[in-house]
């Protein structure tokens, strides 16, 4: 079996934010947006792996979500335990370096992790956590 990863979904509640965040500071490359105002859809991806994507989407898009549950991932958004994406770099400093100079919250500075991996924690725009781990 040759399964892959093509896209993987983060909800945004500020299309233009997350857009600013994953193009600018993370340096993704746009591959597609589509809709409007707040009912974006937009594709990002490194710039050297055409073939993985993120999806930013619009979570109260959801067919079927109540509006209890749409309260619900507002709030856990807005705490940051919503979603989550584990990215990796073979130069933690400088990425960090890059990252930590654009407006970002910084959750944690890179770090030895006592499970054996160097890395660091931000949140996007959104609230998402993005850990970035140094590839050894």
């Amino acid at each position: 079996m040759d399964i892959t990863i093509n896209s993987s979904m983060l909800p945004h509640d500020d299309p233009e934010a997350s857009l600013a965040f994953y193009r600018d500071t993370l340096g993704f490359e746009v591959r597609l947006d589509v809709g409007q105002g707040t009912m974006r859809w937009i594709t990002v991806g490194p710039p050297n792996q055409p073939d993985t994507n993120v999806v930013l989407y619009p979570p109260s898009a959801t067919p079927g979500l109540t509006d209890d549950e749409r309260r619900l991932i507002a709030e856990m958004m807005a705490k940051g335990t919503y979603a989550q994406i584990n990215l990796a770099t073979k130069d933690l400093d400088a990425t960090f370096e890059r990252v930590q100079a654009g407006d970002v919250e910084i959750v944690q500075e890179p770090t030895e992790q006592p499970y054996g991996v160097r890395d660091c924690a931000l949140r996007d725009p959104a609230g998402n956590m993005v850990r970035i781990q140094e590839l050894s």
